[in-house]
């Protein structure tokens, strides 16, 4: 899954569980969703639910999840400690990886007219979807809350942005848009004093500190560090530890190891010591591995790790792992919604047994991905190992982008290796649907063409990232460090390979495509890459047969 959004609506329900769990139900029946948690309260009265997967997943499973809140909470008779306005309050959309935030924007409005239309529930679009700046902070949608909702909807000021203002009773109105994910994240500290915790959180966050001004006698507000960062200090007893907690808006534009050496510092000012760190909930991929490459930087150590790498260095760092374990798998969002690859998460005997039996999948594409991951990761080693040595530094920054390329290709084409096999196995799904009628026919021919292209199209775009490692590899051979000459020579004769096997894959499945277009289009663009790969993979030799004097 490679797009993912996250979606956190807000029900108006947190005593009655079975409530809960018949509107997370809904999610079932949605492909590509997951939920990750439910969080209630007896007191305010509400649940947040937290669901993530793709956008086309995540839009359909928003609506089923609204829907079956209007069904089953009825807010005339809802009372609670939290501000509230509608069976389901507020339903943000969260780009998490691979969508932006106009995808999200998009989205919103998308359910937001499909609630409003068939539910005949009025909708605010907020956050980053209003349409006016009145309406991007929820208080200001909220004043009066559910109470007032009858009297406000007449003022043509109030005037929903999905559909009519008219009162529902049952349940009331909701708040639908887009905004940036939120970090719930907790500095340790070697004190119990709440003190320090509060002097270190009100010079990094947003709102800062309000102090007396020592020459005018006057008290002013001096802003604190970072935009987009909510925080305050307090005692843990459970941790017997003060903690800085913050809440990060914008991650991007201020990431954790940002606030996290900030702290250390100004904890460091008023006699105290950061110990480690804490992460409340999930968080996204992006936000460890910038933190990864950040210390690595520190270290002038190359960025062009493999992810996992990046995530240690981070996780060890940020000393996550102090107040309980921070485990990757479950608290990574990416991680979370990843379906590792059968074939892909075989070791190499599995594979090779796998490969060797009568079946016809896996079969060469599977094979021509795999060595294209191996040239990539071959390039990286070399880009790596040149790195650290001095008599490189003209190319190291050059030897680290090469790195970090490499990384991000071996990992795409890791997924090939049973995207190949399962474009396969869509074709004979196709061949076995049945043909008794006109129509059936029809459908079947029409199945095969597009399961033929699906599986044509795979191996062209290993094919297409072959152009890239002969690229990288031609690179590492010629200026890379001498004494893994010959690891760039092989990374370079891999990828040779990879393009071949992959080139076969596309001419073979092209012969089972009727569209002449189209056959025609990948045909010619498979012809000139594979020449431009053969290209270079004769000047990797000729840099070869110098270096190793053959």
């Amino acid at each position: 899954m490679n797009k993912i959004v996250e979606c956190v609506p807000n029900f108006s329900e947190g005593r009655d569980m079975s409530v809960i769990g018949k509107i997370t139900d809904e999610l079932k029946k949605v492909k590509d969703v997951v939920l990750l948690d439910v969080d209630p309260g007896k007191d305010t009265n509400r649940t947040v639910v937290t669901f993530a997967g793709s956008p086309e997943g995540v839009e359909e499973a928003a609506f089923l999840c609204i829907k079956k809140a209007s069904e089953l909470i009825d807010m005339s008779k809802h009372k609670g400690a939290h501000a509230r306005m509608g069976a389901t309050d507020v339903c943000p959309f969260v780009p998490v990886s691979g969508v932006s935030m106009d995808d999200c924007i998009e989205i919103s409005k998308k359910v937001g007219k499909r609630v409003g239309e068939k539910l005949n529930i009025p909708v605010f679009l907020y956050a980053e979807s209003a349409q006016s700046e009145d309406r991007r902070r929820l208080p200001d949608i909220r004043e009066g809350e559910y109470e007032a909702l009858e009297e406000k909807l007449k003022d043509k000021k109030f005037l929903p942005d999905f559909g009519k203002p008219e009162f529902n009773a049952r349940s009331g109105v909701t708040a639908i848009g887009a905004r940036g994910f939120l970090i719930a994240y907790n500095v340790n500290l070697n004190t119990r004093e709440t003190k320090i915790a509060n002097k270190i959180a009100k010079r990094i966050r947003e709102k800062g500190r309000n102090v007396k001004n020592p020459k005018t006698g006057k008290r002013e507000n001096i802003p604190g560090l970072f935009k987009g960062v909510q925080g305050m200090g307090w005692y843990i007893e459970e941790y017997n530890m003060a903690q800085v907690t913050v809440n990060i808006l914008n991650y991007k534009a201020t990431p954790l190891h940002k606030i996290f050496d900030e702290s250390e510092k100004l904890a460091n000012e008023f006699g105290a010591r950061v110990t480690g760190s804490e992460i409340v909930g999930m968080i996204p991929l992006d936000a460890l591995t910038q933190a990864g490459k950040y210390y690595l930087k520190k270290q002038e150590l190359s960025t062009g790790v493999s992810e996992n790498e990046l995530v240690r260095v981070a996780v060890q760092t940020l000393g996550l792992n102090e107040v309980s374990p921070f485990i990757p798998e479950e608290r990574i969002i990416e991680y979370k919604l990843r379906k590792k690859g059968y074939l892909a998460s075989l070791d190499l005997y599995g594979f090779a047994d796998e490969l060797a039996s009568e079946s016809p999948a896996p079969g060469g594409g599977s094979v021509a991905a795999l060595n294209g991951s191996l040239s990539a990761a071959l390039s990286s080693m070399v880009a790596n190992l040149t790195v650290k040595k001095k008599k490189y530094k003209d190319v190291k920054e050059n030897m680290i982008k090469i790195a970090e390329e490499g990384q991000k290709i071996k990992d795409f084409l890791l997924l090939m290796v049973d995207k190949d096999t399962e474009a396969f196995n869509k074709i004979m799904d196709a061949f076995s649907l049945p043909k008794k009628s006109e129509e059936e026919i029809k459908e079947r021919k029409e199945r095969i063409e597009e399961a033929t292209k699906e599986a044509t199209l795979v191996p062209f775009e290993v094919l297409k990232q072959c152009e890239k490692l002969t690229e990288l590899a031609l690179y590492v051979s010629e200026f890379g460090n001498i004494n893994s000459a010959s690891d760039g020579g092989v990374a370079g004769l891999t990828a040779v390979v990879a393009a071949k096997g992959a080139f076969y894959n596309v001419i073979i499945n092209l012969e089972g495509i009727e569209d002449e277009s189209f056959k025609k289009d990948i045909s010619s663009k498979a012809e000139k890459i594979l020449e431009e790969v053969e290209k270079r993979g004769r000047s990797i030799e000729d840099i070869l047969k110098k270096i190793l004097k053959y």
